[in-house]
């Protein structure tokens, strides 16, 4: 009975000193010479992870930075141009005061 808890209490919960310890001692064993390149690619998946998450950030900005040109350049599409109204030469100009007094 008492093995069946142990059992138990080795797969429910945070592992304890005693099995944080047994798993290193079995990894020295199966990785003991090649620990420094195992610790080596670890490190370089690490670089590369970081790489990709920044060239993710970057082309999600550089598409924002797109898509605000694209509505930018939709605005300016859709504004009308100037009138091209040539002045009857007949007709007499009047004169119309600005309400800024000048």
């Amino acid at each position: 009975m008492s093995t069946i808890h142990f059992s138990l209490a080795l797969i429910g919960g945070m592992p304890g000193w005693l099995e944080i310890t047994a798993l290193l001692v079995i990894g020295l064993l199966i990785f003991g010479k090649r620990l420094p390149e195992v610790g080596r690619n670890l490190g370089k998946s690490i670089v590369e992870f970081k790489k990709g998450i920044k060239g993710i950030g970057d082309e999600i900005d550089s598409e924002a930075d797109r898509s605000s040109a694209k509505e930018e350049e939709a605005s300016k599409t859709t504004e009308l141009p100037p009138a091209k109204v040539t002045p009857d030469p007949a007709k007499s100009v009047e004169e119309v005061e600005h309400p800024s007094g000048d």
